[in-house]
């Protein structure tokens, strides 16, 4: 028998999730909260095999909340079951230790199965979660450019010399030089025109 403890903000949903679940022999729901503050201190007492945890919740959301079960209960499994799929919030769950990631349109035997696979260690994720993945797999890198960085080149975009720009953020010419010149390689650049263009294309600046 698979334990599951069901984390909802709204009744109706743990509701319907509890009569989805009671339909399968070899599930039961172990407990319900409705915060993700209810959810910690009710984990720690029923010690679920798997949580459903809903993503935007108050008394914490569900990516604090997964990460504080995790902390105390390493060998539970939760799976987020939201309305929600950006890629912030799949990659927040992710991070956080989330073994699914399912919508809320999901199906009875999608969920129960997704439980099964979470239960047996195994990563279950809607197919649009897991398309969006692989979409952010392939995409390439987005160079970071630090704080400084982008003081300089935003003073470079409003065409002020090196020297102004040192005279402004109290920096030597040469340390100037120094920022534009890992400015370039990071956006693999060679010149003061193609860094500002090239960031402003993708999205580093904003003029």
């Amino acid at each position: 028998m698979i334990t599951v403890m069901l984390v909802d903000d709204h009744p109706m949903v743990r509701e319907g999730l509890r009569g989805m679940l009671e339909a399968e022999a070899d599930l039961t729901v172990s407990g319900e909260a409705g915060s993700g503050t209810e959810a910690l201190a009710l984990a720690a007492t029923v010690r679920p095999d798997v949580v459903l945890m809903d993503l935007r919740m108050p008394g914490g959301d569900g990516v604090e909340a997964t990460e504080r079960i995790l902390a105390i209960l390493p060998d539970t499994r939760i799976i987020v079951v939201t309305t929600y799929e950006t890629e912030s919030d799949i990659l927040r769950a992710v991070e956080a230790g989330a073994a699914g990631y399912l919508l809320k349109d999901a199906s009875r035997v999608e969920l129960a199965n997704a439980i099964r696979a979470a239960a047996r260690g195994e990563t279950v994720l809607a197919p649009t979660v897991a398309d969006r993945l692989v979409n952010r797999l392939r995409r390439p890198a987005q160079p970071t450019l630090s704080a400084r960085e982008l003081q300089v080149l935003a003073r470079v975009a409003m065409g002020e010399t090196n020297a102004d720009i040192g005279h402004e953020l109290h920096i030597s010419e040469a340390t100037v030089k120094t920022h534009l010149l890992r400015v370039f390689s990071k956006l693999e650049v060679s010149d003061r025109t193609a860094a500002v263009t090239t960031a402003m294309a993708r999205g580093l600046l904003d003029f």
